[in-house]
């Protein structure tokens, strides 16, 4: 019995030392549309995808998310942003501090310029709710190749586009938008899509206008 306890402090203290010397990155990113608590949820539930994580903070007013992850995956800024996209937001800015001391920081890129003749401005009606759908939106708007500048407001529904007439159109931008689940004024989204929003962004449907 002895020899048995004695075993069982040893395997405790093995275990206890293990955890011990396991070291973490600690990372920093600005996130812009985050507008209410369900927001912080969505965007936490999406990096606890990320086996490991802990001491996960945001701060909604300020955009501030920040969470420790264990150095020996070697999580990548990219894999980071690339997170915080899926989750319907856009990442502004992101550092990280590596158990070394090493620091890496990644900002958002900024629009190739386009020849001013070619600029163009459009607006359209989209589907929405609150300031998660705003971030959704805007953000998937912003990805589309060719597309300056997106901005929607969530009280008249409308999203002003600045956009490269030669690279890509409204139309091509409302399918975008469409795909991933919320109404334009001239594409209605899968109900599939619709169906797999957070609870706060399922709006009213809205039939399209036939062109």
């Amino acid at each position: 019995m002895k020899h048995k306890i004695i075993l069982f402090i040893l395997v405790l203290t093995g275990t206890a030392s293990m955890y011990a010397q396991q070291t973490y990155d600690q990372f920093e990113v600005q996130v812009d549309g985050l507008g209410c608590p369900f927001c912080a949820y969505g965007l936490e539930k999406k990096f606890k995808e990320f086996k490991g994580i802990r001491e996960v903070k945001i701060d909604i007013e300020t955009g501030h998310f920040s969470f420790a992850y264990p150095s020996e995956k070697a999580l990548g800024l990219q894999a980071v942003e690339d997170q915080v996209k899926k989750a319907g937001y856009t990442p502004i800015a992101a550092s990280v501090t590596r158990a070394d001391g090493s620091i890496e920081a990644k900002h958002e890129s900024a629009k190739t310029s386009v020849d001013s003749a070619a600029k163009s401005k459009a607006s359209t009606r989209v589907a929405g709710n609150c300031e998660m759908c705003k971030a959704r939106i805007e953000t998937t708007a912003m990805e589309q190749n060719g597309v300056l500048g997106a901005s929607w407001d969530k009280d008249t529904k409308i999203l002003e586009l600045e956009y490269d007439r030669n690279t890509t159109s409204p139309e091509a931008v409302e399918k975008a938008i469409a795909r991933i689940g919320h109404d334009t004024e001239h594409h209605r989204a899968h109900k599939e899509a619709y169906d797999n929003l957070p609870g706060c962004c399922h709006y009213e449907r809205i039939e399209p206008v036939k062109k």
